[in-house]
């Protein structure tokens, strides 16, 4: 017998419509039992699935555990890209570069210029017999041995500083340079050692054989400076003017990459402008120590280190345009959108700039010359007047066009009544034409006012002399003409025309005449008469000040021509070899650059300054210890010319009254 189950009893007693309903209940119960009965099978297969994969996650935490310790060790041996910059907060390292490599160029610049003169001073009183030569000789090395350190000083900084922000370029350089870095080391450490005998050796090797001796090791230590120079300019003019460089070994690479095609240009510039800034810093020098001296023995040295210092950066000065000139067509040569930047892009600017303080600095150099005139000679205040306002006009007028830009900077209303950015008058004035010829121009008056000072007080005795000084006068006429000329013409002929052949020829003009002149003139006062002896110690206190502005002119020209050199590269480190990927791949606006080469200048002086207050304590012990108030009878002949005797102990009363 079969047992129902209870629904299926409660079912039948039901009425047909009531069993309909009923069956669909258990219908519905029997599927809701179902998916409960399935979902608990797929929970349990659930858990076994997360039971499994638990497991698999703390056996693969337990290796992983286990292997920590080589995972690191692999970690810290896995190669990291090399960091190709480095930067400073604040400061910016770039910046940073910039201010410690330009105060180590002015005092490389400084104290490699400084011993040529020394060593021309010395060898000028061994032959003369004339002691006050060998003491001036004495204190410009002096002033190079106090700064030679902080040269080197500066140096170290500059090298750690390009290693730490750049080191990917510096290890190119290095890659390609190294042998050069070699023999830069030998050629310090020979220059050291040569620097110390010659100093430290001045006073046993004053008489006889040993004066040779110290006057041969001056020419080693010149030697050897120039080589310091040169070597490095390989490094900077290769990232200007790269070049390809073949396989080969190590030497032949360094030379091959050295001899670049702006090399020399860079050479002889750099060479004949540590000679004016020099020149012009023992000016400053000279001038300050004079116008606190305290004794009239002291006025009569440092007036006469004054002029000597003078006419250094004046004979310096001459020929520095015409270097300037070679390094610009070579730059030109080597790459033609070069050069359209630094003359014709937005750093043409700054040719501006430099030839407002070029100017400064030829009118600062020809004043000095004039006040010397009219107060080391007495008497000749009427005899010269007309001739230095005549070049001071001449020279006012070059400095005009020199510094009359091609296009002005000018309103919308201004451009438009001017018919353009270019004026219609003074236009003709801003091409290069025009400011070759009156640079040129300047060259000449400062050269013609250096004769002048040097005839001065002199009456000719020779034979000849009516001649040479027509013959003199022509040549003088001529090349003046000439110069004009082919000025005036450069503007209706090609630009290739004008640069090889107009320009050049402009400054072989002037070179022919400083290298006719300059001797004749030499022979003419071997046998000349003087009329009127030359008083040292009488230079008013502005002829101080004008050797201190030539100085400053000079610090701010070479930092306004090294930011115009670098900015070239644009956006290079080395010029289309390796591209500047940092932050600082941009040239610096010209009103952000001014600011820090004024920075630098201000900085220099300053150290400067600081260095020669240290170098000059002893001097300043030994006078106050001595007796005061000495006065050293005579006057001192100048350098180029003057009295070869002496004036007598007796002081003429003109001098007694004339202020100071």
């Amino acid at each position: 017998r079969m047992v129902l189950p209870r629904a299926t009893v409660s079912l039948r007693n039901q009425q047909p419509g009531n069993r309909r309903e009923a069956a669909s209940d258990i219908m519905a119960n029997d599927e809701a039992r179902t998916m409960m009965n399935q979902g608990q099978i797929v929970t349990n297969h659930g858990s076994q699935i997360a039971g499994r994969v638990a497991l698999l996650a703390g056996c693969a935490a337990l290796l992983a555990w286990v292997g920590m310790p080589d995972a690191a060790l692999a970690q810290e041996a896995a190669p990291q890209a090399p960091t190709a910059y480095r930067d400073i907060p604040y400061i910016g390292s770039r910046n940073l570069v910039w201010i410690i490599a330009q105060l180590h160029l002015l005092l490389a610049g400084f104290v490699l210029g400084v011993p040529i003169f020394a060593w021309l001073c010395e060898i000028v009183g061994w032959k003369s017999g004339d002691k006050r030569y060998d003491k001036l000789a004495k204190e410009f090395t002096k002033l190079l041995t106090s700064s030679y350190a902080t040269t080197a000083l500066f140096g170290g900084i500059l090298l750690f500083l390009l290693i730490g922000f750049y080191p990917k370029l510096m290890a190119y350089l290095t890659d390609i340079f190294f042998p050069s870095f070699l023999v830069y080391c030998g050629l310090f450490l020979v220059e050291t050692a040569t620097l110390y005998l010659y100093w430290y050796g001045w006073d046993a090797m004053a008489e006889g054989s040993g004066k040779k001796f110290h006057i041969f090791l001056g020419f080693l230590l010149n030697v050897f400076a120039f080589f310091i120079m040169i070597v490095p300019n390989s490094w900077a003019t290769f990232q200007s003017s790269p070049v390809v460089i073949s396989e080969g070994s190590d030497f032949a690479r360094a030379w091959a990459a050295t001899w670049n095609p702006t090399w020399w240009p860079v050479n002889i510039h750099r060479l004949i402008a540590n000679v004016v800034l020099g020149g012009y810093i023992c000016g400053a020098y000279a001038g300050i120590r004079y116008l606190s001296a305290k004794s009239q023995e002291e006025r009569y040295h440092y007036d006469w280190m004054g002029y000597v210092g003078n006419f250094i950066g004046v004979f310096g000065l001459l020929p520095l345009p015409f270097a300037g000139y070679w390094l610009m067509r070579e730059i030109y040569q080597y790459n033609q959108q070069m050069g359209i930047t630094l003359m014709g892009g937005f750093l043409s600017w700054l040719f501006i700039l430099q030839a407002m303080l070029i100017g400064v600095l030829f009118l600062g150099s020809n004043y000095y010359f004039w006040l010397g005139i009219t107060h080391r000679i007495p008497g000749s205040e009427t005899q010269y007047r007309k001739p230095i306002m005549a070049m001071l006009i001449i020279l006012l007028l070059c400095l005009g066009v020199w510094m009359t830009p091609h296009s002005l900077v000018a309103s919308l209303e201004e451009a438009q009544k001017m018919g353009g950015t270019h004026h219609p008058l003074l236009g003709v004035f801003g091409v290069m034409s025009a400011k070759m010829t009156v640079s040129n121009l300047m060259v000449l008056v400062t050269f013609m006012s250096f004769i002048m000072y040097w005839r001065a007080g002199k009456q000719d005795t020779a034979g000849w002399a009516k001649a040479a000084k027509a013959l003199m006068g022509g040549v003088l006429g001529l090349a003046a003409i000439a110069v004009i000329v082919l000025g005036v013409w450069g503007y209706f002929v090609p630009a290739i025309i004008r640069i090889n052949y107009f320009s050049t020829s402009q400054v072989g003009i002037v070179i022919f005449v400083m290298l006719t002149i300059t001797p004749l003139t030499a022979l003419l006062l071997k046998s000349a008469k003087t009329t009127t002896e030359m008083v040292w110690g009488r230079m008013p206190p502005r002829a101080g000040y004008a050797l201190v502005l030539n100085a400053v002119m000079v610090i701010l020209l070479m930092t306004l021509m090294g930011y115009a050199r670098s900015s070239s590269r644009v956006h290079w480190h080395i010029y289309g070899v390796m591209r500047d990927s940092s932050q600082y791949a941009f040239s610096p606006a010209l009103g952000y650059a001014a600011a820090l080469m004024a920075l630098n200048t201000f900085l220099f002086c300053m150290l400067v300054a600081f260095i020669f207050w240290v170098a000059t304590m002893g001097d300043k012990a030994k006078a106050a210890a001595s007796t005061k108030g000495s006065v050293e009878p005579g006057a001192i002949p100048a350098m180029a010319g003057g009295a070869p005797a002496l004036d007598g102990p007796e002081v003429d009363a003109s001098e007694e009254k004339r202020p100071v």
